[in-house]
């Protein structure tokens, strides 16, 4: 069972991360940030335009018709806000993984961007 030290330093540790990796991607109305938020539950993915502070399109895996595997709900989750970023004018994208390792469910949902026809 992990300690609530553990769980502490783990959190500090993305947190630190996602520092990192903000300051290095923001996102325009061209090429907004694909960014992913993953629960323990859930994902989600949004476009966002940093420059005028506008969610340009999303999704998540609440919405109907989207179950499975968590992989499998990443790829759908990833198709989806891709499709979603086509019909708001959106070729191309920059990935942010939000801290989280690019394994797993938020790779799924970077592949299913790609397969979405995105260029992440």
């Amino acid at each position: 069972m992990a300690t609530v030290k553990s769980i502490k330093k783990k959190q500090a540790r993305r947190a630190r991360v996602k520092r990192s990796i903000r300051g290095k991607v923001s996102g325009t109305a061209e090429r907004p940030r694909l960014t992913v938020f993953r629960s323990n539950a859930h994902i989600y993915a949004q476009l966002i335009d940093d420059l005028a502070g506008h969610t340009l399109a999303s999704a998540s895996s609440l919405e109907e018709g989207i179950d499975g595997a968590p992989t499998e709900v990443g790829k759908a989750v990833g198709q989806r806000v891709a499709e979603r970023a086509k019909e708001a004018g959106v070729e191309q994208a920059v990935f942010d993984r939000n801290g989280y390792r690019y394994h797993g469910r938020v790779k799924a949902l970077a592949d299913g961007a790609r397969e979405g026809g995105l260029k992440v």
